[in-house]
């Protein structure tokens, strides 16, 4: 039978997992308006789900009280102390979620660490606030008095029996100790996953918003400390400036628009320093060499980040990388989100996410479900996961037989439907199948073997492909998530380590006019896909990517290297530094010089200076703010 003390700790701990269910309930009358699209059933899933949450911010926020409360004392005084700091820390759990049931409604997401950095604001408007929302101190007094009177206290006579413990009385607490550390340890982590609890969990259920209501706000507060937010901005004084210097343009939707699959290859590392199509015919990849002469490539082609987290919300939902930290860890990854997987789902299309790896990897699963992506398959839907023989014992499944797993999977969804797989053999270190080592002699860097197989997998996936119903009516758009190794000079530069291709293919139809010396980028795809299919975006398309087939854009890139911001754009590069100046290059495939230029075209200097701050600014305050779609 559990000893006292842990008979008391797990009473206790269910005390306040009985007040957070009280929390969520209020929180979700609070603003039922917000959530009243989905079911009743999804609702009572999303409080289920929430447990987890709970008792992972619980045990965060009551650290110092577990280990008080494995000491085995039943002195009066030390029990009043365990009391005092249980009442003190849950007090401020208590506050955090009351305060969300209204502020939520002003940034539509879950407090984080952005209460100190408008510590200011609150200190002079603290008066103001207490009595606009006076009536908060109501349940805050019923819960904070719950759990005062429900506190469960030792009885007196329990003094002398555990005094009476023989003289190994230290080894059950000690074993008791081993116990509660281990499960507080599994229960912060949320279970044994491959990641760690995140905030982004909460949204892979349907429809994701409830995430908002699985979450609570101790949980969402203690995973942001320690994280810096990036700094805001204000080159713009006002929303019409910087719509202005934006640059924004959606073309009209596209008439008699064909109602196509669309199929989108993203492929580890696969750096344009790699094929030989963009360089005079010396490179690893034949396949794709032959494959982009019979579609539309993209010369002209730049990555929006240098890390796999990083594509794929440039690809998913247009969101380029402009802060330091990658955008599905971050703190905003709660924030209003409009992904292909929503937008492609309202049009009746099946979507779906495959990548090779473990399930949880870079969180991949989760931004899949935040995008509305519909399926997600990872390793451990791969027929017997890491037990099989096309596992390459370190990432995942080898490319070759992931990629005739895929075009498997895709002849078994419902039309129309639309898929994007991550390939990930081409990572470090660059495993290649023991049966076709002698066939894919290691090149001058480890990185070339390692392509040279990604490639012959693209081969064997599109002559699979070719045999299925679907696949001539199907649009393939074929793009790395960033670059790798470099041997190249020429590619060994600021420019040079962002520069991929863009790929688009269609086996059964001609594709629309476009310019293949235009810029694109990552961000292009979802505008892109929209443009092509001729779906109207209604306000949940990002403004940082263009259709590349709008010929009245000339297109660009954007990235963050160094501490300092690009604008690529056809004739020059616009670079913001760290201290905001403002630098113009001359544009070059995928070489940039190492100095700017000393006497610029001044009003090129001041409209591309202006766009790249814009770009910068709707960027970072716009997630700071939750309002990508309202600015």
């Amino acid at each position: 039978m559990p000893s006292l003390f842990l008979r008391l700790l797990l009473r206790r701990f269910a005390l306040l997992l009985g007040s957070y269910a009280l929390l969520r309930l209020g929180f979700y009358w609070a603003n039922y308006a917000v959530f009243q699209e989905a079911a009743a059933g999804q609702v009572a899933w999303a409080f289920v789900y929430g447990l987890r949450f709970d008792v992972a911010g619980l045990l965060l926020l009551n650290l110092p009280f577990v280990l008080l409360s494995v000491v085995p004392s039943v002195g009066r005084s030390w029990q009043k102390l365990v009391r005092g700091v249980y009442l003190t820390l849950n007090a401020t759990g208590i506050a955090l979620n009351l305060i969300d049931t209204q502020y939520f409604k002003f940034i539509g997401r879950r407090t984080s660490n952005e209460l100190f950095t408008i510590t200011g604001d609150i200190q002079r408007q603290a008066g103001q606030l207490v009595g606009h929302y006076w009536f908060l101190l109501i349940p805050f007094g019923v819960l904070f008095g719950l759990l005062w009177y429900a506190y469960p206290m030792p009885h007196r006579a329990a003094s002398a029996a555990v005094m009476g413990i023989g003289p190994r009385r230290w080894l059950r607490p000690g074993l008791e100790f081993v116990l509660v550390a281990g499960l507080t340890v599994l229960g912060i982590r949320g279970g044994l996953q491959l990641k760690p609890l995140r905030t982004g969990h909460a949204f892979i259920q349907s429809p994701p918003i409830l995430g908002h209501v699985t979450l609570n706000s101790t949980f969402t507060f203690l995973k942001s400390l320690g994280y810096q937010p990036p700094e805001r901005r204000s080159y713009f004084a006002s929303p019409e400036t910087l719509q202005a210097a934006l640059a924004v343009h959606q073309p009209a939707v596209r008439p008699n628009a064909p109602r196509d699959n669309v199929v989108v290859l993203l492929v580890e590392s696969f750096a344009s320093e790699y094929n030989g199509i963009e360089n005079g015919g010396q490179g690893y990849t034949p396949f794709f060499d032959s494959l982009a002469t019979q579609g539309l490539l993209f010369r002209h082609h730049y990555a929006n980040g240098r890390r796999s987290i990083e594509a794929l919300p440039a690809v998913l939902a247009g969101l380029p990388s402009l802060m330091e930290s990658p955008f599905i860890t971050s703190n905003f990854q709660t924030d209003e989100l409009h992904g292909l997987g929503e937008l492609l789902g309202r049009q009746g299309y099946a979507t779906s996410v495959f990548h090779g790896a473990q399930n949880g990897t870079m969180g991949f699963n989760t931004f899949a479900g935040i995008t509305g992506m519909q399926q997600y398959y990872g390793l451990q839907e791969y027929p017997k996961g890491m037990q099989s023989p096309d596992y390459d014992g370190h990432w995942g499944i080898f490319d070759e037989p992931y990629l005739q797993y895929f075009a498997r999977q895709l002849s078994q969804q419902r039309q129309p439907f639309f898929s994007t797989v991550f390939t990930l053999t081409s990572h470090e270190p660059f495993p290649v199948p023991e049966q076709y080592k002698s066939r894919f002699a290691p090149g001058q860097l480890p990185i070339h073997a390692s392509i040279r197989y990604t490639d012959f997998a693209l081969r064997r996936f599109f002559q699979t492909a070719a045999r299925q119903p679907w696949y001539r009516n199907t649009l393939f758009i074929l793009l790395a998530d960033h670059t790798s190794q470099t041997l190249r000079p020429d590619y060994q530069n600021t420019l040079g380590s962002y520069k991929t291709p863009l790929l688009l293919f269609h086996p059964g139809r001609p594709l629309p006019a476009a310019n293949p010396e235009r810029i694109t980028q990552q961000a292009d795809v979802p505008a892109t896909i929209l443009d092509y299919l001729g779906v109207p975006a209604q306000g949940r398309l990002l403004s940082f990517g263009y259709s590349v087939f709008d010929t009245a854009t000339t297109g660009r890139a954007l990235f963050l290297s160094g501490g300092s911001y690009f604008l690529v754009h056809s004739d020059f590069v616009t670079e913001l530094t760290a201290d905001n100046q403002v630098r113009l290059y001359p544009y070059a495939n995928h070489q940039l010089p190492p100095t700017p230029l000393t006497n610029p075209n001044p009003e090129k200097l001041q409209q591309y200076g202006d766009e790249l701050k814009a770009c910068v600014q709707f960027f970072l305050n716009g997630l700071a703010d939750n309002s990508l779609y309202k600015q």
